[in-house]
């Protein structure tokens, strides 16, 4: 296992504006890089991050705990196999997420493809909303779910 204890540390390792991991890796310091990071089978447990943009990001096998977030924006993120618990986002602003379960306060979001179970709890609007089970659900606690008109 690889254990960075520096920020400089996790500098040295990017090569080509790329800072790739294979294998174990852990870090005990805080990292921060303007870097594309490539990454497989990551354990990580107790990530606070803020300020987050990000793109084409493919990802397996991410099991995750206690995760708080905000301001994350995301575009074209094809993820499987993630397991997490205790993740608290705010202002995530995302396209092209093809997710199991959605779990959310609100959403404002574009076309949503989930598997079985999709809800906010204080407003829901995208332009377009399919579940992949035939009994799968979707439905806002506070209001209802609102279809975006086309190009808007």
């Amino acid at each position: 296992m690889k254990i960075y204890y520096t920020n400089d540390e996790v500098l040295a390792d990017v090569k080509d504006g790329v800072l790739t991991i294979k294998g174990a890796v852990e870090f005990r310091c805080a990292v921060s890089i303007k870097a594309n990071i490539n990454a497989w089978d990551i354990i990580a447990g107790n990530i606070n991050a803020g300020d987050i943009t990000a793109g084409n990001i493919t990802a397996g096998n991410i099991n995750a705990v206690n995760i708080k977030a905000g301001n994350i924006n995301a575009y074209d993120i094809n993820a499987y196999d993630i397991n997490a618990g205790n993740i608290n986002a705010g202002d995530i602003k995302a396209g092209n997420i093809n997710a199991y379960d959605i779990n959310a306060y609100d959403i404002n979001a574009g076309n949503i493809s989930f598997f079985a179970v999709c809800f906010a709890y204080v407003s829901f609007v995208c332009k377009s909303i399919t579940g992949r089970r035939n009994n799968s659900r979707y439905f806002c606690l506070d209001s209802e779910v609102k279809l975006k008109e086309s190009g808007k």
